[in-house]
């Protein structure tokens, strides 16, 4: 046995030999893998804001009790009725009473953005009536009726029935993720 011990040690000493001792001994910690940035729907998204921060509309003088209502071509009636009688599940909800138009519309687009990416499928915005508005109109039920038009992932809208707000608020049926 020690013949064949002092054979590898010599095989070793001449596969090291000419090599230099490291400075350093410790293997470096593995590095975290960063998450990739999906790049397209922030582009996207960035595009969108820009679009909607420029974006004056017509439509923005809509009533107090106005309903809203749209569909993008494509949209079953059977969906759209089905949104309206509010057969869909709510899986998020968002209230901009008290914003400026100008907070109203970041704090939209930031939500549908999330809300695509989450997966949900039907959202409630609440815009509100207008009623305590300094000339007693619903100027972000306008903008938002605007904006949603707007928005490539949005499907359809409709306002909410009575015990969910009403012509206060809408109801949104937005496309798959992809």
């Amino acid at each position: 046995m020690a013949g064949t011990r002092d054979k590898d040690h010599a095989l070793f000493e001449k596969a090291v030999d000419g090599a230099r001792k490291l400075a350093q001994d410790r293997v470096a910690p593995p590095q975290r893998r960063i998450k990739p940035v999906p790049r397209h729907a922030q582009r996207e998204h960035d595009r969108t804001m820009e679009e909607m921060l420029t974006f004056v509309s017509e439509d923005i003088d809509v009533g107090t009790g106005e309903e809203l209502l749209y569909f993008r071509d494509g949209v079953s009636k059977n969906w759209l009725r089905q949104i309206r009688r509010g057969r869909f599940a709510i899986e998020r909800e968002l209230d901009l009473h008290g914003l400026t138009v100008e907070q109203a519309r970041i704090t939209l687009g930031a939500f549908l953005y999330e809300a695509l990416r989450d997966q949900r499928r039907c959202v409630r915005i609440i815009h509100g009536k207008g009623l305590r508005s300094t000339a007693r109109l619903p100027v972000l039920k306008g903008c938002v009726n605007s904006w949603l038009r707007q928005r490539s992932e949005v499907l359809a809208f409709c306002s909410a029935r009575p015990e969910d707000g009403g012509t206060g608020a809408v109801y949104v049926l937005l496309r798959r993720a992809r």
